[in-house]
């Protein structure tokens, strides 16, 4: 990364500038039936068939934007010996592993920066080590191919996520050192478990598929088992402490169950000024989930109210989004069969422009029904069909066994500069 980007992201469909990606590695295939569960995984995933179908998402990527893998920049950063220093004490101490901490000091910077994602193999040399069932003294970060939990852009600001499963929590670590000392990388951020003077409740969490931009002055924020209601509390904090005019926080709460509602991402994505996926029966049937706006100006929440949807919400501040349905119309087996195969989880490269798994073939036919032509990602990255210019399309990626992970186009993906969108 020669050129400094400064963070910029102030809706969810802007066309893409930046985004920091993760290809699987490793990582994914360190662990057993029995371990999964531990690793947040349903299942296991094969590696090969997975880093194949990934590679088609970050083809298309590559052609319409910078792109950045986490690996990458954490070994640029880590030559740095300060930030090797401080990075490494807090994810020692985090972990309870600081008996490691001089031998991943002595690692050259890739091979630290691999070993930090991929798992630091534990050391038998005594008893305790000899004896335990372990494989890891720092285990690997199985999930960190969903990059969009563990950081989320926010206008010229990243919020650093704090993970609902500890699990989790090196990524969040690592996010915050690449965007604090990254020389390429130009971002001021916000961390609850950092916060200044901003209120902070012990019981914080907040994840980036719960986090979307819908305009400069609108989030929407979902609430569920990934991102708690003191998580929202701290985002409505650090906005009143701006005192900036007028904005908005539009807050959907989430099921616990089943676990592909794990975060707002998997039933509801932007995807154009005037349109978004959905998932019918979460978004817009009858639920006792609660829709709820907030409003706040120079410093003060004004309005805290609840809205019948999401939909509606959003077109009261003049954002008329048609939704179109994840699964289609015709099946409710069907809707739920593709939703859990993160049919509502797309991501866009540009307003009506977007990614996401061919396998959900009832929802790639009702996008094309309202008018995206459907396009496989291998033909872009072969040369044989183009991204059209200023026109609607899904761009199709295989998902047979990425989609088995338990996330999308969205998850695998952080934006962390778009273009402006003129509305």
């Amino acid at each position: 990364m020669t050129d400094k980007m400064k963070v910029n992201v102030t809706s969810e469909f802007g066309e893409l500038e930046g985004v920091i990606v993760h290809t699987p590695g490793l990582e994914v295939e360190e662990m057993t039936p029995e371990t999964a569960k531990r690793a947040l995984y349903s299942d296991i995933l094969n590696l090969s068939v997975a880093s194949e179908e990934y590679s088609q998402l970050k083809g298309v990527l590559s052609q319409v934007s910078k792109c950045y893998e986490v690996t990458d920049l954490l070994a640029e950063i880590l030559k740095t010996d300060q930030v090797r220093q401080d990075l490494l004490q807090e994810i020692c101490f985090q972990e309870n592993a600081y008996e490691i901490l001089p031998d991943l000091l002595d690692l050259k910077s890739p091979e630290l920066a691999r070993q930090l994602i991929q798992g630091v193999p534990i050391k038998r040399n005594n008893l305790t080590r000899y004896l335990s069932q372990e494989r890891f003294s720092l285990w690997p970060l199985h999930n960190f191919l969903f990059t969009r939990d563990a950081s989320m852009s926010f206008c010229d600001e990243v919020v650093i996520g704090k993970m609902a499963n500890t699990v989790r929590d090196r990524e969040a670590l690592i996010m915050e050192a690449i965007f604090k000392n990254h020389p390429g990388i130009e971002a001021t951020t916000l961390n609850s478990q950092k916060p200044g003077n901003i209120p902070v409740s012990k019981n914080i969490s907040i994840e980036g598929g719960d986090f979307q931009v819908a305009r400069k002055d609108v989030l929407v924020i979902g609430t569920g088992i990934r991102t708690s209601t003191q998580g929202i509390d701290f985002i409505l904090e650090s906005i009143k402490a701006k005192k900036e005019p007028i904005r908005h926080v539009l807050i959907q709460e989430l099921p616990d169950m089943p676990e592909s509602f794990i975060h707002l991402d998997m039933v509801f994505t932007f995807l154009d000024r005037d349109a978004c996926m959905v998932y019918e029966p979460l978004i817009l049937g009858t639920t006792r989930y609660h829709t709820i706006h907030i409003q706040i100006e120079n410093g003060e929440v004004t309005k805290i109210e609840e809205e019948k949807n999401l939909v509606k919400a959003l077109k009261k501040l003049g954002i008329d989004m048609e939704p179109i349905y994840c699964g289609g119309r015709n099946d409710n087996w069907t809707q739920e069969r593709e939703q859990w195969h993160s049919g509502a989880n797309f991501f866009a490269i540009a307003p009506g422009q977007i990614i996401g798994y061919e396998r959900n073939v009832n929802t790639v036919e009702e996008l094309n029904k309202h008018g995206f032509e459907v396009i496989k990602a291998k033909n872009i990255i072969d040369g044989t069909s183009q991204i059209p210019t200023n026109k609607k399309c899904v761009i199709t990626i295989a998902g047979s066994e990425l989609a088995r992970g338990g996330g999308g186009a969205r998850c695998m993906t952080m934006p962390f500069r778009r273009k402006n969108v003129q509305w």
